[in-house]
């Protein structure tokens, strides 16, 4: 169901109509990554670039109401009511270490290996040596855990990483590497916290599937700069 549709006939609560265009492209942005053809990919990547997308839009609502602080709360309360923001995932991100909590997915340990929270929560530098940089299966987030993040944001299975040259590449919420920019959602968030401790052997991969090349070449070079 469109957005339009969703909220026909509800009336909008004042400053609606400053950021609907925006969250109608993130709303499109979802559907294209909903019927996208899945040929060639693993069946564990095909919701990947749609939880990406859910972060992201909600990050641009969370940023609006808690960062920059221009969003009124009736506003937030509407958008949350209707089910165009996560309220859940919103309200863990203000909590200490949950600042860039990839899903509400990550941390359900019903959904993971010995009743634990996915991998991506453990601290890279945290995980030992044999325990592989991959994303999470359900996600595709590397890690969200706090101080590991990169562009105000988690680390993707397809975040950029700095160049040879240790310049660093450009700000790219919803940049894709298809093709195809989205809207600009803001530019990096506040510096995180150093990472808690947690033990690294919590968790293990969730997935040992071969990687795709392009990720897998990623994943190395993020490997390195640790």
């Amino acid at each position: 169901m469109s957005l339009r549709r969703k909220l026909k006939g509800k009336k909008p609560p004042e400053g609606w109509e400053l950021i609907e265009e925006v969250i109608e492209d993130f709303e499109q942005q979802l559907k294209e990554a909903v019927n996208e053809e899945h040929e060639g990919k693993r069946k564990t990547e095909l919701t990947w670039k749609i939880h990406r997308l859910h972060w992201e839009k909600n990050r641009f609502i969370y940023d609006l109401m808690y960062q920059r602080k221009v969003m009124s709360r009736e506003l937030f309360e509407w958008l949350c009511r209707e089910k165009v923001a996560d309220g859940a995932l919103i309200a863990k991100w203000r909590k200490p270490g949950y600042e860039i909590l990839c899903s509400m997915l990550a941390i359900q340990k019903g959904n993971h290996n010995f009743g634990t929270t996915s991998h991506c929560r453990v601290p890279l530098k945290a995980r030992g040596k044999q325990q592989r940089i991959t994303p999470d299966v359900q996600t595709g987030c590397i890690s969200c855990a706090s101080g590991d993040g990169k562009f105000g944001g988690p680390v993707w299975w397809n975040t950029p990483l700095d160049d040879e040259d240790g310049a660093k590449l450009e700000e790219n919420r919803t940049t894709w590497g298809q093709g195809g920019e989205g809207p600009d959602v803001g530019g990096p968030g506040p510096s995180m916290p150093p990472p808690r401790k947690r033990p690294a052997d919590e968790l293990a991969a969730d997935d040992d599937d071969e990687l795709p090349p392009e990720v897998a070449a990623r994943l190395e070079a993020l490997k390195k700069a640790k």
